[in-house]
């Protein structure tokens, strides 16, 4: 069996995923390297030890391989039965099968499986590898606006973000190095919402380096404004189309053609909402907010006398 993943957790062979969590949590608080600062080289060997377990008993599919092959199997690149994982082609006389989930802990991942837990981005030394900040304190996060048009919002888009950074080279000395970021703008994020890329910031010594985040801001929209998840358009129109009835088309942000009829009287004030023409739900796309339309109505500034007269006659009827 080689190494026991479940004593090591100090659980049962028939432990569910919530007493794994449960057990891993308790016992990788206990041997975090920060927390034994005296007995340090120990507490990283069975901080590591823990970590590797919940890696392999967390995951049903290398657990199932590590309950039938034991630790040996999980590690190995043949697994000897015929029914084995992988059904890949036979090796040797056909009494082994090539295991294509050959499993290797790399130490750096303790710190990635803890930081699922509780948090933080940490990385630290272990004697087999994995250099890193050492529990530093971390930069400020740097913000920069990312300006997106109410078309981009609406639709999605991708963006590639060219960033300049300082990072040591291989002697310590700092270096400026060019990224691409890319960023998936997604239909109907807000203004305000943020994109994170973690330790993207300048690389000092002793400081981790700071967070990088994308802060999206609309561009103002010549025909439409946002509101929430709706969408506002005002429209002018005459008396006579307030009194008589207007058909409107409007192109929308996706470039259709958007016919609107409106028969009814329109009086100062009117609204008119069309359901699903407003932004994505960004959280529900397939949904959409209302389209208001809010009409400003343009009077005349002048009726000769035969208008009025006429008005009048027309008007009076009207009212009756």
């Amino acid at each position: 069996m080689g190494v026991d993943y479940y004593n090591i957790l100090g659980v049962g062979r028939n432990a569910s995923e919530e007493d794994l969590k449960k057990s891993y949590k308790c016992l990788a608080m206990r041997w975090h390297p920060d927390k034994n600062p005296i007995n340090k080289k120990e507490a990283e060997a069975k901080f590591k030890q823990i970590s590797e377990a919940y890696d392999v008993l967390g995951d049903p599919q290398k657990r199932q391989i590590y309950d039938m092959y034991g630790e040996e199997g999980l590690k190995s690149a043949e697994l000897s039965s015929p029914s084995g994982y992988g059904g890949g082609a036979g090796v040797g006389s056909g009494a082994y099968r090539f295991n294509p989930h050959s499993y290797r802990f790399n130490p750096s991942n303790a710190d990635d499986i803890f930081a699922e837990f509780f948090g933080g981005s940490e990385k630290r030394f272990y004697g087999d590898g994995g250099v890193g900040s050492q529990g530093n304190k971390q930069a400020a996060p740097v913000e920069s606006k990312l300006v997106c048009s109410l078309e981009e919002l609406y639709k999605g888009g991708k963006r590639k973000m060219r960033i300049s950074r300082t990072v040591p080279d291989e002697f310590g000395k700092p270096k400026t190095v060019e990224e691409i970021l890319k960023i998936d703008i997604k239909p109907g994020w807000k203004k305000g919402t943020k994109i994170t890329f973690p330790e993207k910031g300048n690389h000092e010594p002793g400081v981790t380096p700071a967070d990088l985040i994308f802060v999206v801001d609309e561009k103002p929209h010549p025909i439409f404004k946002r509101d929430g998840n709706n969408l506002v358009v005002n429209q002018k129109i005459s008396l006579l189309e307030a009194l008589t009835g207007i058909t409107l088309s409007l192109t929308t942000l996706d470039g259709r053609n958007l016919m609107i009829t409106v028969t009814d009287i329109v009086k100062p004030g009117h609204e008119v909402a069309i359901p699903n023409e407003g932004m994505p739900i960004s959280k529900e796309p397939s949904k959409k907010g209302h389209l208001k339309i809010k009409f400003d109505i343009i009077f005349p500034l002048r009726l000769t006398a035969e208008q009025k007269s006429g008005l009048k006659r027309v008007l009076g009827r009207a009212d009756k």
